[in-house]
């Protein structure tokens, strides 16, 4: 196990990790997907919902003015999260959301023909496809940002798409499937050079590094709740104020209004602008809990025993012949892309899935990182800080099983 660091403690939180799958004990390494829940936030989630629940805003009654306080403080809570300013973080329901959001009420009113979008090759299909609405709507084109080798973001490459012309860069603060940490802060600092716009995808980064949204220089960061032991359809999109209070709002109805008439509207200051209909309030409330269950457990220690595991498994997996691997030798955090030669990657995580371990396989809405590897899809497995040694141990020798049992048919 990692230096000063025992998954084991932990563990005992989540109650389907002691489930059993096919009578084996279940290896759940399917966390890039979405991670597992601990207890604490299913039982806040179910507390609020037995003792608070009610609409929030404008409620004159006691259980209104309860669930708008844990709602609002749940909002206090993720600005604490990732360092940022409360009136800049919009609930939503997940980062695909969040970039919509940008796209539609940032982009689309801004941009003109001839304007550029940059994007890598390795970004998941939330920071791809609305771009496209953009580039549609508005005659703006995408540039592609090209990888190193290894698979990190080409930083020289990147140098010279910036132009006068590029208005937005949008990429990953971490890749769903090679698993490399981008250098966000450097990154910033150059697309602000020539005025750009930098979104990042921060799906996988807020679950594995401590986020410091100020510090990182991003103009937007959004998040995914289910991804870092939160709920589904709980998400964060956290925004400069003053980008956000230039931009109409992205849905109408109530929640987002100051007056309205039959003849027009008016409409709220940020956040509650962004926030039309009611919210998933016990889902915020839950990813509230979330964001303390994991600031208990420790960014930093997370980050460095996702890495201590990676090595530990990609030394393993080295060994065995007949497997690619796909990404950096070392220096990534939890995410291992891989193909056992010759075989579907849909057949290696069914046959995996019958000794007990759940990991991914397909494009991982990632097709045009597939399409620059060379590739049409991928086994994947992912870890988070719940899960062992033994259990990659485990891994690698049916994965040693399962190889052999192809290669024999």
């Amino acid at each position: 196990m990692s230096k000063n660091f025992d998954p084991l403690v932990w563990r005992a939180d989540f109650p389907i990790l002691k489930r059993k799958i096919h009578d084996k004990p279940l290896v759940y390494f399917d966390n890039a997907a979405s991670s597992q829940k601990p207890q604490q936030v299913l039982e806040v989630m179910q507390n609020y919902y037995q003792e608070h629940h009610a609409n929030v805003h404008r409620g004159a009654h006691t259980l209104s003015a309860e669930a708008t306080d844990l709602y609002e403080k749940a909002r206090e809570r993720m600005a604490a999260f990732i360092g940022g300013n409360v009136e800049s973080c919009i609930f939503t329901r997940n980062t695909t959301e969040a970039i919509n959001l940008i796209a539609y009420s940032y982009a689309m009113p801004r941009l003109k023909q001839g304007d550029e979008i940059v994007i890598s090759h390795a970004e998941h299909h939330a920071n791809v496809v609305p771009w496209h609405f953009v580039t549609r709507q508005t005659g703006a084109v995408i540039r592609a940002l090209e990888l190193t080798p290894e698979g990190h973001l080409d930083l020289d490459h990147l140098q010279s798409l910036l132009k006068p012309q590029t208005k937005i860069v949008a990429l990953s603060h971490m890749s769903n499937v090679l698993g490399c940490l981008n250098p966000i802060a450097e990154i910033a600092a150059m697309v602000h050079e020539v005025g750009a716009v930098l979104v990042v995808d921060g799906a996988q980064g807020a679950a594995h590094i401590k986020v410091d949204v100020k510090a990182l220089g991003a103009d937007f960061y959004a998040l995914s709740g289910h991804k870092m032991c939160g709920p589904t359809g709980a998400g964060l999109l956290w925004g400069k104020a003053e980008r956000l209070r230039e931009m109409p709002p992205f849905l109408g109805g109530g929640e987002m209004i100051r007056k309205v008439s039959l003849e027009d509207s008016t409409y709220a200051d940020i956040p509650m602008r962004f926030e039309a209909g009611t919210p998933n309030i016990a889902e915020a409330i839950g990813l509230a809990a979330a964001a303390d269950y994991l600031d208990k457990v420790g960014l930093e220690a997370i980050y460095a025993h996702d890495h201590y595991l990676t090595d530990y498994a990609l030394k393993q997996l080295r060994e065995l012949e007949g497997i690619s691997l796909y990404g950096p030798k070392t220096g990534r955090s939890g995410i291992i892309a891989f193909n056992i030669d010759g075989v579907h990657p849909h057949d290696v995580a069914s046959a995996l899935d019958i000794e007990g371990i759940a990991i991914r396989a397909g494009h991982h809405c990632a097709q045009p990182l597939m399409r620059y590897l060379g590739i049409q899809s991928s086994a994947r497995a992912s870890f988070y800080f719940y899960n062992t040694e033994a259990e990659v141990d485990y891994f690698v020798q049916e994965l040693g099983k399962v190889r052999d049992f192809f290669i024999r048919s």
